[in-house]
């Protein structure tokens, strides 16, 4: 099983909405303990250093996760967004946020997992609101439910990254065409 994080969103509130895979067949969680929340802050680039997470760590990543996604899905379809979604968001946008600071050797973010979380959750205010929320788009794999910004010439990106879904999709299109033209001709 691989576990490995991925961030093809273009955001880290995508991305974090992106840790529950497949949301419309087999679910795939990528929030299994404690320590993979950790990774995932540290592989993200959110902060440098975060104190170890615990179990309610995990529940409010989750939280916040689903919150996230269903904001922007709903920003997606031009529905009224859910109030309990919103705040979600919200709250965890009010709490303090993970702050950056100057090192001899640049910059350093050490943070606790609730100070991460509202920076991920200020990124989503920041996302939802701002100027690249038209450039949210759904990946084109029926089965993937990433979401993540079109920023591609001519905003036509069509999936969330080659290698994971765009590949997958064109190898099955062309091996469709081959079967097709390799049918014998009925007439």
């Amino acid at each position: 099983m691989n576990l490995d994080h991925v961030f093809l969103c273009g955001d880290p509130a995508l991305d974090l909405a992106a840790t529950l895979r497949a949301r419309r067949s087999e679910r795939f969680e990528m929030f299994v303990s404690p320590e993979r929340l950790d990774a995932w802050f540290l592989e993200s680039g959110v902060v440098d250093a975060v104190t170890p997470s615990g179990a309610a760590d995990v529940d409010h990543a989750k939280l916040l996760r689903e919150a996230i996604y269903e904001l922007v899905v709903t920003r997606l379809t031009g529905d009224a967004y859910d109030r309990r979604a919103l705040a979600v968001v919200n709250s965890a946008a009010r709490r303090p946020a993970a702050v950056p600071q100057l090192t001899p050797a640049g910059r350093w973010t050490d943070a606790t997992p609730q100070e991460a979380l509202s920076t991920v959750a200020r990124h989503a205010v920041a996302l939802l609101s701002g100027p690249d929320a038209p450039l949210l788009k759904e990946c084109g794999n029926p089965e993937c439910t990433r979401v993540y910004l079109d920023r591609s010439r001519g905003v036509r990106r069509q999936w969330c990254g080659m290698e994971s879904c765009g590949n997958r999709l064109k190898a099955a299109a062309y091996r469709a065409r081959r079967r097709r033209s390799a049918a014998p001709a009925e007439r």
